[in-house]
């Protein structure tokens, strides 16, 4: 008997859509993917999470897109802005980046301070933050305090890479970040996890979300494990992560 349910698995799954070479097509495809396999976000690039929201609409799968993304060397109130503009659009979850410049330079208020406005500014709409840490670029005691800071600012998740970094996510991270964050923070993973075996273990440390493009190889394992009928939908896997 397989050891989960098929929503276990399907509702730890952000499909990505951020890879810059998705055409709107891909884009329109990867959406009705995310709503075949009912997974738990589609993560999108900002210019069409507008309509990725309204395609979503009256669904269980929520919208999500990037702040910062992919490097967070964007100012604070140029992340500020984006924030807004997501929530704007439909937007119920937001992946930000951290200023990983002022992280490897030890600026602590600073990295506090823009993950507290971006967290204030989500909540005050009744939506949640995911912060991105790119932990390929970081040693322990920095990914650390990062969860130290985010449990502080009441962040949702704590997240380990944006999938174009030099790395992604490592069981070692996973449970460092795990074991460091407050009980109300979640961990997602993402960049590594691309097929159902490494979700399930992952999911075993604690991990809720995963950034994956490989949807449908994932799910398709879990239904065919479960033994559930196929889903036919089809999008590109060229999507990030």
């Amino acid at each position: 008997m397989a050891e989960f349910e098929y929503q276990d698995v399907a509702k730890m799954i952000d499909h990505s859509l951020l890879n810059p070479t998705l055409t709107t097509d891909d884009l329109e495809a990867g959406i009705r993917l995310a709503l075949a396999y009912d997974v738990a976000s589609v993560c999108i690039m900002p210019y069409y999470m507008k309509t990725c929201a309204e395609r979503l609409a009256c669904s269980t799968v929520k919208a999500s897109t990037t702040i910062g993304f992919p490097h967070g060397g964007h100012t604070t109130p140029i992340k500020r802005a984006e924030a807004e503009q997501a929530i704007a659009d439909g937007c119920e979850e937001l992946d930000m980046v951290v200023n990983i410049s002022k992280v490897l330079s030890g600026d602590w208020d600073y990295v506090r301070n823009e993950i507290a406005e971006i967290v204030e500014i989500a909540h005050a709409a009744g939506q949640k933050v995911k912060v991105i840490f790119e932990n390929s670029y970081l040693n322990d005691e920095q990914k650390i305090r990062l969860c130290e800071i985010c449990t502080e600012v009441n962040a949702d998740w704590v997240k380990t890479s944006t999938g174009y970094g030099s790395g992604g996510a490592t069981q070692e991270d996973l449970k460092l970040m795990r074991e460091h964050s407050g009980d109300q923070v979640q961990v997602k993973a993402a960049g590594g996890v691309r097929d159902l075996d490494t979700l399930l273990a992952v999911r075993a440390i604690g991990v809720t979300r995963c950034g994956a493009s490989r949807t449908a190889e994932i799910l398709g394992e879990a239904r065919k494990r479960l033994g559930l009928p196929e889903i036919e939908a089809t999008a590109s896997d060229n999507s990030g992560y």
